[in-house]
C-alpha cells in the first residue's frame, strides 16, 4: 500500500503560478509511473500531466507549455508546476501512481482555485 499526499493548492490570481507537491508513503516513488489529474466541480476527473519510472513526461494539449511534471525520486516526490493559470484550471488535483503489476493508488487531492 502506497500512500499519497499532496500540497501546494490554494488561491491564485489568473496569470500566476502554483507547484504542487505529491509525497508518497516509504522509499516507493522510484517504482510507480505517477501523474496528476485534476476534477471540477461537475466533471469528470482529467488527465494533467503523467511521467514515468524513466522520467519520460506527457502532457494534454490543455497542459502543454504551462505545465510541467518532474520527479525526485531521492526526496520520494513528485511536482507539477504551474504557470499562466486560468480561471478553467480551478479543481481539485489528484496525484496518482501506478505501478507494473497495475496496482494504483491516489491521494486525497488538493484544491486549486484560479480566480481574481
Amino acid at each position: 500500500q502506497v500512500q499519497l499526499v499532496e500540497s501546494g493548492g490554494g488561491l491564485v490570481q489568473p496569470g500566476g503560478s502554483l507547484r504542487l507537491s505529491c509525497a508518497a508513503s516509504r522509499n516507493s516513488v522510484r517504482f510507480y509511473d505517477m501523474g496528476w489529474y485534476c476534477q471540477a466541480p461537475g466533471k469528470q476527473r482529467e488527465l494533467v500531466a503523467t511521467i514515468t519510472r524513466d522520467g519520460s513526461a506527457n502532457y494534454p494539449d490543455s497542459a502543454k507549455g504551462r505545465f510541467t511534471i518532474s520527479r525526485d525520486n531521492a526526496k520520494n516526490t513528485v511536482y507539477l508546476q504551474m504557470n499562466n493559470l486560468k480561471p478553467e484550471d480551478t479543481a481539485i488535483y489528484y496525484c496518482h501512481a501506478k505501478n507494473i503489476y497495475g496496482n494504483e493508488y491516489w491521494g486525497q487531492g488538493t484544491q486549486v482555485t484560479v480566480s481574481s
